[in-house]
């Protein structure tokens, strides 16, 4: 998927916005707090329904107005145009909009355009939660298995049920817990199964680009799974039954799964700098972004926000140069053009300034 045309209204700073992105690389410089981080935004939003600056959408429109707008004319992988957009109001309802129709099913218009980010908060993909990084398992394959989607909202439906009856203190030895239990167990395993595949799918790239991130260290990636190492699931269920109903919630299962990077056999967040994790998080990404299109044959649009803060020059055009040799569609922001003086190099790209919510191309 390419954005061929991308149109903003009422977003932040950004009363109106009508630009022609490059298919291949498209820059936008500007002042902190100019409104360049606003147009990675809206595009975020068009890949996955919200912000990645904030929970409140409602901070995201403008002042005076009701509701923001983001459409885009996107050229799909086979050729074929088409119109998506999304828009959102203080009350918190949203509309998605493809090709004139309209829906409130998120699920259709982020399926369509996929998006990935870095951002100066990305090396909480390894410092934070397991939850990032089960996010970040979920994208891959969201965007490649079409029935993934059914799958995890299956599985939350039955999690979401066994933490009900534990917490109702049920007869843990009737049929009906039997049932729920063995429906959790079933969906479950499914869902473990699909990310082991594609954590093993995934690390031969992640190898490949890691080693030229930090070629100084060995690095390895590795899927938990959510549940002790020598014991079923089923095993495991049953072993912690008694502390599940203690604390209301079931404390095994792929919910609880973590994808874990070591260095020389030590956990990455414990050796790595703060700058060797960033390469780390790009490594990731990048070869997230390599299977991604080996799976697919499709392309992913990528946005690197204030890339110049987190990235020395060497990194920032490795990663940039990584990218469009798998023909992604980038779009950089900095604060100054200085901090990309390697982009000289590329032909098709598209240079804008930002300037108190106006935009100019250059």
């Amino acid at each position: 998927m390419k954005l061929r045309r991308l149109h903003l209204g009422n977003f932040r700073n950004i009363s109106s916005l009508d630009i022609t992105p490059s298919p291949s690389l498209t820059v936008i410089i500007g002042k902190n707090g100019s409104g360049k981080s606003s147009i990675l935004e809206s595009i975020y939003y068009l890949g996955f329904g919200r912000s990645f600056r904030t929970k409140k959408h409602e901070s995201v429109i403008q002042a005076e107005s009701n509701a923001f707008s983001v459409f885009s004319l996107a050229r799909r992988d086979d050729g074929e145009e088409v119109k998506v957009g999304l828009q959102r109001d203080r009350t918190g309802g949203f509309t998605c909009s493809i090709n004139g129709e309209h829906s409130t099913k998120l699920s259709d218009l982020v399926s369509l355009v996929p998006v990935q980010l870095f951002t100066p908060q990305s090396t909480d993909l390894v410092l934070g939660s397991p939850s990032e990084r089960r996010r970040f398992c979920d994208w891959g394959l969201f965007h490649v298995e079409h029935d993934y989607s059914l799958l995890t909202s299956q599985f939350q439906s039955f999690l979401k049920h066994r933490n009900a009856l534990l917490k109702q203190r049920a007869n843990l030895a009737s049929p009906e817990y039997g049932y729920w239990e063995s429906c959790f167990v079933q969906k479950a395993l499914e869902l473990h199964s699909r990310r082991v595949d594609y954590v093993a799918a995934l690390a031969p790239f992640f190898e490949q680009y890691i080693s030229e991130f930090l070629p100084e260290y060995e690095v390895t990636i590795s899927y938990y799974k959510g549940w002790e190492k020598d014991a079923s699931l089923d095993e495991s269920l049953v072993k912690k039954r008694e502390y599940d109903v203690k604390i209301g919630h079931t404390s095994s299962g792929p919910h609880k799964a973590d994808i874990r990077l070591k260095v020389n056999g030590l956990n990455a967040q414990e050796l790595l700098s703060r700058g060797q994790l960033r390469m780390a998080v790009a490594a990731l990404q990048l070869a997230q972004t390599a299977l991604f299109n080996n799976q697919t044959s499709r392309k992913s649009v990528f946005l690197l926000d204030d890339v110049g803060a987190e990235l020395d020059a060497e990194k920032r055009e490795r990663f940039i140069d990584g990218l469009l040799r798998m023909d992604t569609q980038v779009f950089v922001t900095a604060i100054e053009s200085s901090q990309l003086e390697f982009i000289a190099k590329y032909n098709e790209k598209r240079m804008f300034h930002v300037e108190h919510g106006s935009v100019k191309e250059e």
